[in-house]
């Protein structure tokens, strides 16, 4: 089992950065692929970007693609986003979430997820 705290959420006007942080809970952090996903209000949560157990390979959706990056720092059992250029439609709640192994983008693949951190981006 893994538990997952995300922070570094907040209020960034359009063009600004924020970087999120997802500390996970447990010894076994490097054999889990981590994934970020977000909600918008009354929409279905999606898919944003998701890296492997080493580090080693990325995805992204392409709404964030060249804007968002995806690393983690297995010696601190921790997944980040570092987010630039930010739209007022970036604006959601984020999550992260841990899949055993391998690399996957669909949310049913992730087991383990926090319980978000809001991200504001006034338009």
């Amino acid at each position: 089992q893994v538990r997952l705290v995300e922070s570094g959420g907040g209020l960034v006007q359009t063009g600004g950065s924020l970087r999120l942080s997802c500390a996970a809970s447990g010894r076994t952090f490097s054999s889990y692929a981590m994934g970020w996903f977000r909600q918008a209000p009354g929409k279905e949560r999606e898919f944003v970007a998701a890296i492997t157990r080493s580090g080693g390979d990325t995805y992204y959706a392409d709404s964030v693609k060249g804007r968002f990056t995806i690393s983690r720092d297995n010696a601190k059992n921790t997944v980040y986003l570092q987010m630039n250029s930010l739209k007022p439609e970036d604006t959601a709640a984020y999550y992260c979430a841990a899949r055993w192994n391998t690399i996957a983008t669909a949310i049913y693949e992730y087991a383990h997820w926090g319980q978000g951190t809001q991200v504001t981006v006034p338009s």
